[in-house]
């Protein structure tokens, strides 16, 4: 594994999504991540129970970090990001978005469905009023 520092560019995995983002500092096990573009939004559902749904299952709605948003990452799920220029933030959580709900859409499973809807509340609730920039 490559030493990052400072101000490098790196795509990170933190919880179920992936980011671009800027390392702001080492911090032995972890790497301070500063968020600047989404490329694959966080997971719907309950991780522990993944594809299931029902009484005994808590769907769990997660949001993308936001730009600028800071991340402890473990330094294994850091590497460095060379591939292109960063998109800008909002243009990759849409694509991020988009491409999530692709996905689940070639699946009609209830899980599939609950999943989707999430997404479209996260846009309402979420995206739509505080990325406006």
């Amino acid at each position: 594994m490559s030493n990052l520092v400072k101000g490098d560019t790196v795509k990170a995995h933190y919880k179920s999504g992936t980011y671009i983002g800027i390392v702001q500092e080492d911090r032995g096990q972890q790497y301070l991540i500063e968020v600047r573009a989404v490329l694959k939004h966080p997971l719907q559902g309950d991780l522990h129970n993944y594809g299931q749904t029902g009484e005994d299952v808590f769907f769990h709605e997660r949001k993308a970090l936001s730009f600028k948003e800071k991340m402890n990452v473990k330094k294994p799920a850091v590497h460095a990001y060379e591939t292109e220029e960063i998109p800008p933030y909002d243009e990759s959580l849409q694509k991020a978005i988009a491409t999530y709900k692709e996905k689940l859409n070639q699946n009609s499973t209830v899980f599939s469905l609950q999943c989707l809807k999430m997404l479209e509340q996260l846009e309402v609730t979420h995206y739509k009023k505080n990325h406006h920039n």
